[in-house]
C-alpha cells in the first residue's frame, strides 16, 4: 500500500513539472512566434547605433528602485510599461521613475490578457491605468502596451482612437524565466540591431505580475550597458526612438 501512494505521488510531482515545463515553453513560444506586430511599433530601423530598454509589469518596490539605481550608475533613460494597479499600490516609486527622468507607458491596470475583450473593458483596462499614473505622476502616458502583446485587429484600431501608440519589442530579454544574467547578455548581444527595444520586466513571475525576482535584471543592466556602448550604441527612450524615426523621413 505504501509503495502504491509513493508512486503515485511521485506520478503527480512530475506531472505538475511537466506541466508548469509546459506552460513556460508555450508562453515563450507564442511570445516570439505569433505576435502579431502589424500596427505597431516594435523596433525602428535606424543607421545610427541606439537601442531602448523597456521595463514592464512595475512598479515592484523590491525591484523598481535597484533598476532606477543600476540604471542612474550607467546614466541610461529607459521607458516603464506601468500596471494601473501596481501605481495605485506603490506612487513614491512610480513618482521616482519620473522624477528621474525615466519615461511610463500604460500597460493596463490589471494585467489581464485582452485578446477578444469588449471594447467597453479594454477601454476601463486602459483609462483605469492612467488615472491611477497621472494621480502619482502628474503624467499623461501616450504609449501603450498590451499584456503578452495579445491583440485583436479592432483592438488596435481602438487604442490608436483612444490617442495611444502601441509599443510592442524587438527582442525579448525573457529575464523572467531565465536566471542568469551572463545568458542574458549574451542572447542580446548576439542579436541587438540599431532601432531595437528590448523587453524586461520590473516584477512579476512565470505566471503573475506581481513578485519575481529580478536580480539577473539588474545584473544584465549593468553587463549590457558597457558592452554596448563598447560597440557604440547609446540608449534612449522611446519618444527619442519615435524621433530618429521622424527625422530620418520616416512616417
Amino acid at each position: 500500500m505504501f509503495k502504491r501512494v509513493k508512486k503515485i505521488l511521485i506520478f503527480l510531482i512530475l506531472a505538475a513539472v511537466l506541466i508548469v515545463l509546459g506552460v513556460i515553453s508555450f508562453t515563450v513560444f507564442f511570445d516570439q512566434a505569433v505576435i502579431v506586430r502589424r500596427g505597431t511599433i516594435y523596433r525602428v530601423p535606424s543607421s545610427e547605433k541606439v537601442v531602448a530598454l523597456t521595463f514592464d509589469d512595475g512598479p515592484s518596490p523590491d525591484w523598481t528602485p535597484k533598476i532606477l539605481d543600476a540604471l542612474k550608475e550607467e546614466n541610461i533613460k529607459a521607458t516603464f510599461f506601468m500596471l494601473g494597479k501596481h501605481v495605485e499600490e506603490y506612487p513614491d516609486v512610480a513618482r521616482r521613475v519620473a522624477a528621474e527622468g525615466h519615461e511610463i507607458g500604460n500597460h493596463t491596470y490589471d494585467h489581464h490578457v485582452l485578446f477578444y475583450y469588449k471594447a467597453e473593458e479594454l477601454d476601463k483596462e486602459i483609462r483605469d491605468a492612467q488615472a491611477a499614473i497621472y494621480k502619482a505622476t502628474g503624467i499623461t502616458t501616450k504609449y501603450f502596451r498590451p499584456p503578452k502583446a495579445w491583440l485583436t485587429r479592432d483592438e488596435k484600431k481602438q487604442i490608436k482612437e483612444m490617442g495611444y501608440q502601441t509599443i510592442l519589442w524587438s527582442l525579448n530579454s525573457k529575464d523572467w524565466v531565465t536566471f542568469h544574467d551572463k545568458q542574458i547578455t549574451a542572447y542580446l548581444l548576439r542579436h541587438i540591431r540599431p532601432g531595437d527595444i528590448i523587453l524586461f520586466h520590473d516584477s512579476g513571475g512565470v505566471f503573475y505580475p506581481e513578485g519575481g525576482n529580478r536580480k539577473q535584471t539588474v545584473k544584465t543592466i549593468l553587463r549590457l550597458a558597457g558592452k554596448l556602448r563598447e560597440k557604440g550604441y547609446r540608449f534612449v527612450t522611446i519618444s527619442e526612438l519615435l524621433n530618429l524615426r521622424e527625422k530620418n523621413g520616416k512616417p
